[in-house]
């Protein structure tokens, strides 16, 4: 009983063909990356991370980034920016585990704790000293809480738009996403929500990307802790240089308001609200963000 019982605190696809759809759109929207140096699938804690190292001969030596993924999406959701990085950086990425991807979760994951813990394991198998972590929604609340715990093999952390760190959800995010979570919810309210949190920008399946995110929502039941809203003590502790780039219009806070707040009260944190930006500010201002993301980490 108690091994049924932890299997279903386990992120899984609720059938082999939602996994099967999943994993061919995962396939198609790689096709749009560049072709990864290397693909790792690295044991952690709590089950099996998948990593791709990108980079050319000439950023031999640097410091990598490695760039964490937003709520059911995964590599593929950095086609928009990875050439561009790459101009100057190795770039690994992976795959959140607990999330639809090709990572594989194998153990209950019950609290932040147990989020920077795996987390933690992976960046250690890297074989770098230090990384600049680049998180997007919630995965830039994952690089905080990593920082908040286990900050040894950070070297800054750029934030996009970054949830539960500067400001709660809003209340109507909430009730949009509610729906939206449940695999049997009809695929057009998902389609819905993905176009409210992308600033009213259309979106359906015909964007590979888009595409890949809604099958993920539709066929992988998340079985994660709810993410804490890191407090203002906590992030006065945390001695990693942070960039934050807040989108105005995102519909997951009121990113005006974390500005001006954090401004005050985290010195190490350079925060800037973007004016015409939505949640999907990586890919609405691709060659703007690589560009602010590079010339924080090259002044460090």
């Amino acid at each position: 009983m108690k091994r049924r019982n932890d299997q279903s605190k386990i992120g899984r696809y609720v059938s082999e063909m939602g996994k099967a759809d999943f994993e061919a759109a995962y396939c198609e929207a790689m096709k749009l990356l560049p072709e990864p140096q290397e693909t790792m699938d690295i044991e952690t804690s709590f089950g099996s991370v998948r990593s791709y190292l990108f980079t050319k001969p000439e950023n031999q030596g640097k410091e990598p980034l490695l760039l964490l993924p937003g709520r059911s999406a995964s590599t593929p959701m950095w086609a928009p920016n990875l050439h561009g990085l790459l101009k100057e950086r190795p770039v690994f990425t992976l795959d959140l585990l607990g999330e639809p991807g090709m990572s594989r979760q194998s153990k209950p994951i019950r609290s932040s704790e147990d989020q920077a813990s795996w987390l933690s394991d992976a960046l250690s198998s890297l074989g770098v000293r230090a990384v600049h972590l680049v998180g997007v929604s919630i995965g830039g609340w994952t690089a905080v809480n990593l920082a908040r715990y286990t900050p040894s093999h950070l070297a800054s952390i750029c934030l996009l738009d970054p949830v539960f760190v500067f400001a709660p959800l809003s209340l109507k995010m909430i009730a949009a996403s509610i729906p939206a979570a449940v695999p049997i919810v009809p695929s057009f309210i998902r389609w819905k929500m993905l176009s409210y949190i992308s600033g009213g920008a259309k979106a359906d399946e015909r964007e590979p990307i888009a595409r890949l995110i809604e099958l993920g929502m539709r066929n992988f039941k998340l079985s994660l802790p709810a993410p804490v809203l890191i407090s203002k003590e906590q992030t006065r502790t945390i001695d990693v240089p942070i960039l934050a780039l807040m989108a105005k219009n995102s519909a997951m806070h009121d990113s005006e308001k974390a500005v001006r707040e954090t401004s005050f009260y985290a010195p190490h944190i350079q925060i800037e609200c973007w004016p015409n930006a939505s949640h999907a500010i990586n890919g609405e201002f691709p060659d703007e963000v690589n560009d602010r993301i590079l010339a924080f980490i090259n002044q460090l």
